[in-house]
């Protein structure tokens, strides 16, 4: 059911006046004055080093538990006695329990090494301690997050989460005084995945385009709303104009807060209830008439479905969203990317151009913060400003902002927020964090102006799963997918945060995960940013070592997808190649620090966040490079059968995993595949999809350690493979298949 706007809002400025009374009386969590800088006390460690600190931790919860059972009305009977555990039935169980247990462990050891420096196949590695720890000791209370009488903790956990989710991509909130006063105000929750809160991010787009043209309904058909008939509103185009007098195309293209405030404005200047506001509206909206019945009783103006777009590198939960929703993949629409894999500005002008003549209303635009297979972000900051000029010309659209993978990083460029001042400490110089791109930056220092971020804590968070996040810069637009059952919600005085989105029941335990490790280990430069800033140095080298690893002799080239800024901007590629050979291949971390130049190259080379996509291709006997792609497509797949992990195999046999992904036109456009075959010698072959291998390289330690740079063994490893791999290609060729 529908639950009133007005009971939602006084339930939440309820819930965090309590915080805030909580908060003063220091019997809340919270972040103020928190936040630590020793990333080797954040994890346990790739030969776990920190074993007896986790397990301390770890029997602590334990304990913990036990002491709350035993003293919550201590003199309520027992049930477990001692005479029942010298029962042969209970022996028995307890029997069945540790053989099942102990043959669950040794299965379990086969599963994926994420903490191992091996290991570059998925967006997944090592979790912090605090992460682990807060999902262990909140998993023992199995909270539901789904209502507040379920979650009575990890619920206002989670609302802390969502805020400082909000203050790390760029949102930022007001006090309490500005925001009585009108001041727009950032909302966050947790959510299982990227996948739902993308599909959220796009249900809420779709139904905040709709509310006005069923609130224009109401006016002229409910009695109830019948003295706000003259309620105006502002076009983009700058023109005041009665909502009740507008055309359809009209309608569907106000900006997203004018929308979100016509619900204020009814009850402030015409004395409506939200109750009766919602009442009413609810009759003509989309949620409750369903879309073939919208569509014929108000859409009937418009010729052409409203679309939504996304960048060929998009995640295939939009598809998703495309399906769930009803818009249907059609009028989910694809936009070509350039030569670096990021949406190409000028084709979507150009799309958006076809929807103003067309007069195809266009729900949101989707800018990739971060892409799955190679790390590319889409340049937000030209969407944006794409908007303000179609909003001129009578097209609007909300941004949304897909950092599942991407939104941590910012945090390398976040000042310090709620931080203590650092200690005076020695410590061995650890690898350093490397700056982002210019153009990265550049990105991020406008991410706050994006309508809805959707931000995966379990990818560049470290957290466990299921741990992702939804984003709002303007936190009604929550209340445009709100849901809940009378078992769920009981009133204006909880803060449920359940009866917003897709899900229904969540692990209160997983907001408990990322609130200790965020008050553990902030999302500003001396927390995440410190992780995130290694782990990008340790992935700048890898590129530069990949870049410069085929020497003349070798039998092969390798050609990452990120193209040098040698490429970019026309200078002199090979001397630019010899630079990286002669000042950060083979280098420490302290020269390459001391080196300016190497230091400023390094920071623009490579990926725009920490996912490298490169492949190889090999010479034929004649000491050419081979030209079928068909081949050199071959000769990746089988370097990735070496380098992945089958089912059923001892773990403990693998030297290096990466994973693999194929690059096809139909997603990605013909600039960027025909581009990236000429790089690989194979531009004048047919064929439109490249297969390439993929490192996700997460680990902030992985350049030097005190056996050597670990680069060199995966060199070694990557040489080994292809050494394999090479024979496997020239066999087939001589066997003719």
């Amino acid at each position: 059911m529908n639950i009133p706007r007005d009971s939602l809002s006084q339930g939440f400025e309820k819930a965090r006046r309590g915080i805030r009374q909580l908060s003063q009386s220091s019997e809340i969590p919270n972040f103020n004055n928190t936040g630590t800088r020793a990333l080797e006390a954040w994890f346990l460690g790739p030969k776990a080093e920190n074993a007896d600190e986790l397990e301390r931790f770890i029997v602590e919860a334990i304990r913990d538990q036990v002491f709350w059972r035993r003293n919550f009305h201590p003199s309520d009977p027992t049930h477990i006695t001692k005479e029942m555990k010298r029962s042969p039935e209970y022996l028995e169980a307890m029997d069945s329990l540790t053989e099942g247990y102990q043959s669950l462990l040794a299965f379990l050891k086969k599963s994926v090494p994420f903490f191992s420096m091996r290991y570059q196949g998925h967006m997944n590695w090592d979790l912090t301690i605090p992460g682990i720890l807060g999902y262990f000791a909140a998993m023992l209370y199995n909270p539901n997050n789904v209502a507040f009488e379920g979650s009575t903790a990890t619920t206002i956990l989670e609302i802390l989460v969502g805020d400082d989710l909000c203050r790390m991509l760029g949102y930022s909130i007001p006090d309490e005084e500005k925001i009585e006063n009108g001041a727009i105000r950032p909302w966050g929750h947790i959510t299982c995945d990227g996948t739902v809160a993308n599909i959220e991010a796009i249900w809420s787009a779709r139904n905040l385009k709709f509310y006005p043209m069923a609130l224009q309904a109401a006016l002229k058909e409910d009695p109830a709303l019948a003295n706000a008939k003259e309620i105006t509103v502002t076009l983009g185009t700058g023109e005041l104009f009665s909502l009740i007098e507008l055309d359809a195309w009209s309608i569907l293209n106000l900006k997203a807060d004018d929308i979100l405030a016509l619900p204020t404005r009814l009850t402030k200047e015409y004395h409506i209830s939200r109750d009766a506001i919602t009442a009413s509206v609810s009759q003509y909206s989309l949620q409750s008439l369903g879309i073939q019945e919208f569509s014929r009783r108000f859409l009937n103006q418009i010729d052409k479905s409203p679309a939504f777009f996304v960048p060929g590198t998009k995640h295939y939960s939009f598809p998703k969203a495309a399906a769930v929703l009803g818009i249907g993949a059609s009028n989910m629409i694809d936009v070509p990317v350039d030569k670096d894999a990021r949406m190409n500005i000028a084709a979507l002008k150009e799309l958006l151009e076809e929807c103003l003549v067309e007069k195809r209303p266009v729900y949101t635009v989707v800018a990739v913060i971060g892409s799955t297979e190679e790390s590319a972000i889409d340049p937000i900051k030209d969407i944006l400003a794409l908007r303000e000029e179609f909003r001129l010309k009578g097209l609007e659209f909300t941004v949304h902002g897909d950092a599942a993978w991407g939104g941590y990083h910012v945090s390398v460029i976040r000042d310090d927020f709620d931080m203590p001042e650092p200690l005076a400490t020695f410590a061995p110089l650890p690898p350093p964090v490397v700056p982002l791109k210019q153009y990265v930056v550049d990105q991020f220092e406008v991410l706050g102006n994006a309508d809805s971020i959707t931000v995966d804590p379990h990818k560049s968070g470290y957290i466990p799963y299921p741990a992702g996040a939804l984003c709002y810069r303007n936190s009604a637009m929550r209340d445009l997918v709100t849901f809940s059952a009378p078992v769920v919600f009981h009133g204006g005085a909880e803060p449920t945060v359940g009866i917003y989105g897709i899900e229904g029941s969540k692990p209160g335990a997983a907001a408990a995960a990322v609130y200790l490790s965020h008050r553990v280990i902030r999302p500003s430069k001396s927390g995440y940013g410190k992780i995130i800033g290694q782990a990008l140095f340790s992935c700048k080298k890898l590129y530069a070592r990949l870049l410069c690893m085929a020497n003349p002799e070798d039998p092969f080239v390798v050609i990452p997808v990120s193209r040098l800024p040698a490429e970019i901007n026309g200078s002199n590629v090979k001397q630019q190649i010899q630079f990286i050979r002669d000042r950060i291949v083979g280098k420490t971390n302290e020269e390459i620090i001391k080196d300016s130049e190497a230091m400023k190259l390094l920071a623009e080379i490579g990926p725009d966040e920490n996912i490298l996509a490169y492949a190889f291709n090999f010479k034929t006997a004649s000491g050419k490079i081979n030209t079928d792609l068909l081949q050199t497509n071959r000769l990746n797949k089988a370097l990735y059968n070496r380098l992945s992990i089958n089912p059923g195999e001892d773990i403990y046999n693998y030297d290096l995993i990466v994973s693999t992904t194929d690059l096809n036109a139909v997603q990605y456009g013909d600039t960027f595949i025909n581009d990236y075959k000429r790089r690989l010698g194979v531009g004048d072959s047919t064929g439109t999809s490249v297969t390439v291998l993929r490192s996700v390289v997460m680990d902030p330690w992985l350049t030097e350690t005190t056996k050597g740079s670990f680069l060199d063994i995966l060199e070694s490893e990557f040489r080994k493979a292809m050494t394999e791999a090479i024979e496997e290609i020239a066999l087939t060729q001589i066997r003719g298949y």
